[in-house]
């Protein structure tokens, strides 16, 4: 699989949305990652259900949605009708994880499951085979702007171990801290879906998707 970034809505200005999905057009931006909070999982509250409805008809990339909430279940159908084409929850907050990956994949989207910096990827052991995503907190979840947690690498590769030994065929998608320095030890440890917020919105976005993309091509031409 190509390794591809998502541009986080977490860290840009909700003024400059409209200019911000016009570069991400012509940027040719497959995903864009869409954090929903909802003040109790996680302290802040971010973008809403018509929010994520009116930028739907800004562009047709799809919409990779990270829920930060205690109760996601709730939130899956409202969402889907608004244009979600992904829902990722996190393995802390599903009672019943199983159940509830069923119940996303029942609306025919993608599914994902993300996973706190000091949740094992052990929790996912028996619904591997059911998901599309596998999202690696590098971060703790909820505040833009965090440093890279080093040990996520190590995550990161034992869980593309797995993938590969078991032939499965989710995507290995990290959120947090990523920048131009480290985005190639992520890459190197098996991640293909970049999640990237504050590098990508400070300045100048058009010219910061340039320098990432580049930065992607020539990691995967070193031999």
């Amino acid at each position: 699989m190509e390794t591809i970034i998502s541009p986080s809505l977490l860290s840009a200005n909700v003024c400059n949305y409209s200019d911000d999905f016009k570069v991400f057009n012509e940027k040719n931006i497959q995903v864009i990652h869409i954090d929903i909070m909802d003040g109790h999982y996680v302290p802040n509250i971010s973008i809403g259900l018509d929010q994520v409805a009116s930028l739907r008809k800004l562009t047709d990339a799809e919409f990779d949605v990270h829920l930060m909430v205690t109760n996601p279940d709730e939130f899956v159908e409202a969402l889907v009708e608004a244009g979600a084409n992904s829902i990722t929850i996190h393995s802390e907050v599903a009672t019943h994880l199983y159940k509830s990956i069923h119940y996303l994949k029942s609306f025919g989207i993608k599914a994902g499951v993300a996973l706190n910096p000091a949740t094992p990827i052990s929790c996912l052991e028996h619904v591997y085979s059911l998901l599309d995503r596998v999202l690696v907190m590098s971060v703790e979840p909820g505040f833009g702007g965090q440093t890279f947690i080093p040990f996520s690498l190590e995550k990161i590769r034992k869980l593309n171990d797995i993938k590969s030994e078991n032939n499965y065929g989710f995507t290995i998608q990290v959120d947090g801290g990523i920048n131009l320095d480290n985005i190639e030890d992520v890459i190197k440890s098996g991640a293909r879906d970049i999640v990237i917020g504050s590098s990508l919105f400070r300045e100048n976005l058009s010219d910061n998707i340039d320098s990432f993309n580049q930065k992607i091509i020539g990691i995967n031409n070193t031999p």
